[in-house]
């Protein structure tokens, strides 16, 4: 039998992969597709981070293919148009890849399975459970996590990790690299792609990935549970960009931290961090218009509001508040932002500027390295208030107090703001509150150094909750009043 092995951005290694597993013993031919939606300069450069990562873990791949006897046919085009006309041209018996979640990639599976005159098989492996699979005693979906997040322990036995193969068959005969035929054995440099490297970025490819999970086990998992919060330390994991492109999957992460962790109070914490990751998909599977509207229909029609102003200081990090600045300086500088604080920026876009979360949300899968369609969607959501089980519309992060609280030494601050770097603790998530000829002591001036806060917290806070109160009161009188 002969495979066409279809890559796709999310699967890049080659353990635990259950579509290539399914092919040991086939003649296989390996495909990714260099889609210009991607890969076209232009596009590219809109989105540095994660292409600098694709880019690099791609390159690892084909290593890895090739140091078993394969190799990585790249081919320029759509999905749509190429994979059925490899297919075709190679005689393939067959076609295999696994499975999205998104609505865009399931609409795009079912044209291109149209359009083979052969099988396509859709394998798991994006998730820890298959689409759909954990559900209420009625037989629903769950939109509520600890519900959710129960019912999955219950259930689910996450089985173990399938191993790499030592070995893989050549490409079949009379398949090789023609690049009049749009067939090539190089990936586009970064160089080429328009894109300036990144070297604050973590290393791309499966040799990579295991090489950080490893460290995390070996290290910082034990104290997981007490210093994942935590913005001035290490305390995470930063395997976020491995689970989002495959390079792990999220079944090896979950048995190496119940083989390392067990059922201590981080490997709890730890694996419920990868049920959250498993009750994003589940909404999307369940309600793909969320990446278009808010999941709660009450909040349809919010009145956001347009504030140029307000969304240049919070995009470049100059809103006068130094944890969110230091969020939005982490994002561009390194495409990743630390879980807590992303949560106090969204906190504030929403709700202290009210500016609409789709734009923070579109910023984020622009810029961040783990960028994933699921996971960012859910938790902008949940930080505006309008998305599955999410944080009550009324509770507003004060941007000082969290600062205090998860960033006490400042070190977090002052590593993203150096204008700052001089200020005591006490004073540098609000510098504006320092005595007289404090600031000064330390060659900063306020307004000229760094700016003055673009909002007053109390009164922007007053202002939201105002609003919220007002047009969720008109939305349910709506219902009630036409049923």
């Amino acid at each position: 039998m002969r495979t066409l092995l279809w890559f796709r951005g999310k699967d890049l290694r080659l353990s635990d992969h259950e579509a290539l597993a399914s092919a040991r013993c086939d003649e296989l031919i390996p495909v990714f597709v260099l889609d210009d939606y991607f890969f076209e300069p232009a596009r590219a450069r809109e989105l540095p981070h994660r292409m600098q990562f694709l880019v690099d873990s791609l390159a690892a791949l084909k290593a890895d293919l090739e140091a078993r006897g394969s190799a990585l046919l790249l081919v320029r085009g759509t999905s749509l148009q190429v994979i059925p006309e490899l297919a075709a041209r190679f005689r393939c018996d067959r076609v295999v890849a696994l499975r999205w979640t998104e609505p865009f990639g399931r609409a795009r599976d079912l044209r291109v399975e149209r359009r083979l005159s052969v099988p396509f098989e859709l394998y798991g492996g994006e998730t820890l459970a298959a689409p759909a699979s954990v559900r209420t005693a009625a037989g629903g979906a769950y939109h509520v996590f600890t519900p959710f997040a129960r019912a999955f322990r219950r259930t689910v036995e996450v089985g173990a990790p399938l191993p790499a193969p030592k070995a893989l068959p050549p490409l079949p005969r009379g398949v090789a690299f023609d690049s009049a035929a749009g067939l090539r054995g190089n990936l586009p440099s970064l160089d080429e792609l328009g894109i300036e490297r990144n070297v604050r970025l973590p290393a791309g490819g499966e040799a990579a990935a295991r090489a950080r999970l490893k460290r995390f086990l070996n290290g910082l998992g034990a104290e997981y549970a007490d210093a994942r919060d935590r913005m001035d330390r290490p305390g995470t994991s930063r395997l976020s960009q491995d689970l989002k492109f495959g390079t792990l999957s999220a079944r090896t992460v979950w048995r190496a931290i119940a083989r390392v962790l067990g059922s201590s109070k981080s490997g709890q914490v730890f694996t419920n961090q990868l049920l959250w990751r498993e009750f994003a998909y589940s909404i999307l599977w369940e309600r793909p218009e969320v990446l278009r509207r808010p999941f709660r229909a009450d909040f349809a029609g919010f009145p956001w509001r347009e504030d140029e102003r307000g969304w240049q200081a919070w995009v470049s990090g100059h809103t006068g508040y130094p944890i969110v600045d230091a969020a939005a300086r982490q994002l561009l500088s390194e495409g990743f932002v630390h879980n807590r604080a992303r949560m106090i920026a969204a906190s504030f876009l929403t709700k202290h500027l009210l500016i609409h979360y789709r734009s923070g949300e579109a910023h984020y899968l622009k810029y961040l390295v783990d960028g994933d369609w699921a996971q960012n969607n859910l938790g902008w959501q949940w930080c505006a208030g309008c998305g599955s089980d999410a944080q009550p519309y009324f509770r507003v992060f004060n941007p000082v107090t969290q600062g205090e609280r998860f960033d006490p030494t400042g070190d977090y601050v002052r590593r993203w703001l150096p204008e700052l770097a001089k200020l005591p603790a006490q004073v540098i998530h609000a510098p504006w509150q320092a005595r007289a000829g404090l600031l000064e002591s330390h060659g900063l001036r306020l307004g000229r150094d760094y700016p003055m806060p673009v909002v007053e917290h109390a009164l922007a806070r007053e202002r939201f909750l105002q609003i919220a109160h007002s047009h969720l009161r008109r939305r349910r009188s709506d219902v009630t009043r036409f049923g």
